[in-house]
């Protein structure tokens, strides 16, 4: 019988002057599923405002999920909120009486007291202690992949082709339009912007190296994977909250099927195998906008730019280039599949986690280009 109880749940909808909550579903202590930690993630940011809690659409209620309601009535209070709850039914109130009667008081009211110093000192020790969490988290998380790897590796029959070549479709060929859009538009800006301080020497054929090489080597790397990230990597975490959420996850784990090898490995593999093919496609692109722009600006010609491009791009370039791809794609999807298996059982987790998926994959991506930069120039290449 109780399998068939709504679950607890809350929408929040977040407003300039006040932010209202609506409570619904069954708040037992067999239904609450993930509700404490929601709640706990979702309720800490609210500082000093005003909050209307509709309890109206709870259908039942025990003492496990009136403690709950009631301790977080308090922790808002306790950060300067002022809170109204509304919509409970008679049984309902005689069942908070008594609990504020015999519980014990919360903690909650004694940060009304703390300073701004320790407020913001508690603020910062809850976010170290939750980015730890997400790192230990995300390590467990690239060692399970691992293994699965490894496995797959020893019996290659069971790598999911097909799966593999359709998300090379999803992440590599329908990307090739914004691909294009964004290549033309850095080789034009950083043309553009070259012409005007290399005319004032006379030195527009220089134009030419630094369109060639700063393109090739830099550019068309971090703007194609960061608009993989922004495109593919939030995909990927929004098709498998979707999942996690509608519970295909657990089905497939009580059927015994492995999610790394049917839902993270072939998006990795896939990405893998198509950033490196839209750098080099990005290079050419990037190139032709510089060599518009060089012709109408400067006056050089389309032969004299391709003969000068030949003398002063060296192959080395285009190699480094293509070959960070392989990591930026390794670390943008492995971002976005990892924020996926986060998502909580609610639709609003999903936007959530698809922009911090985003931010870390972005974020990723830069760090390990300033590190390919580093160790590039101390080994002179």
């Amino acid at each position: 019988m109780t399998g068939r109880l709504p679950r607890a749940g809350i929408e929040i909808l977040a407003q300039e002057k006040e932010t209202r909550i609506q409570s619904f579903g069954d708040w037992r202590a067999e239904t609450l599923g993930e509700l404490p930690h929601d709640l706990e993630k979702r309720l800490s940011r609210l500082k000093a405002k005003k909050v209307l809690w509709d309890a109206s659409r709870i259908s039942g209620m025990d003492s496990s999920g009136m403690v709950l309601l009631t301790h977080y009535l308090n922790l808002l209070r306790g950060q300067g909120c002022e809170v109204e709850l509304s919509g409970l039914r008679e049984d309902q109130q005689k069942l908070r009486a008594m609990v504020d009667a015999y519980a014990a008081p919360s903690t909650a009211h004694k940060r009304q007291g703390e300073s701004r110093l320790l407020s913001l000192l508690a603020d910062t020790g809850e976010a170290v202690a939750g980015a730890w969490s997400d790192l230990v988290s995300f390590l467990a998380f690239l060692g399970e992949d691992f293994l699965v790897f490894l496995g797959l590796v020893l019996q290659p029959w069971k790598m999911r082709w097909g799966a593999i070549v359709k998300n090379i479709q999803e992440a590599g060929v329908r990307a090739l339009p914004i691909i294009t859009l964004t290549s033309f538009l850095i080789g034009v800006v950083i043309a553009y912007q070259g012409a005007v301080q290399l005319q004032k020497f006379g030195a527009n054929i220089f134009v030419v190296d630094m369109i060639a090489i700063s393109v090739t080597r830099e550019l068309a790397p971090l703007i194609t994977a960061i608009v993989v990230a922004g495109r593919t990597g939030s995909s990927y975490t929004a098709q498998i909250g979707v999942m996690k959420i509608t519970q295909e996850i657990d089905a497939m784990r009580i059927m015994g099927f492995e999610p790394h090898r049917f839902l993270v490995l072939p998006r990795v593999i896939a990405v893998m195998i198509a950033l490196p093919l839209m750098i080099f496609f990005a290079d050419i692109i990037g190139i032709i906008g510089g060599m518009v722009v060089a012709n109408i600006h400067l006056n050089i010609s389309w032969m004299e730019f391709i003969h000068r491009l030949q003398n002063v791009l060296d192959v080395k370039h285009v190699w480094i280039g293509v070959a960070k791809g392989p990591f930026f794609a390794w670390l943008i999807a492995m971002a976005g599949c990892f924020r996926g298996f986060q998502v909580s059982r609610n639709t609003e987790s999903i936007g959530r986690y698809t922009t911090i998926s985003v931010v870390n994959a972005i974020f990723l991506v830069i760090a390990c280009d300033a590190l390919f930069s580093v160790v590039f120039t101390r080994l002179g290449i």
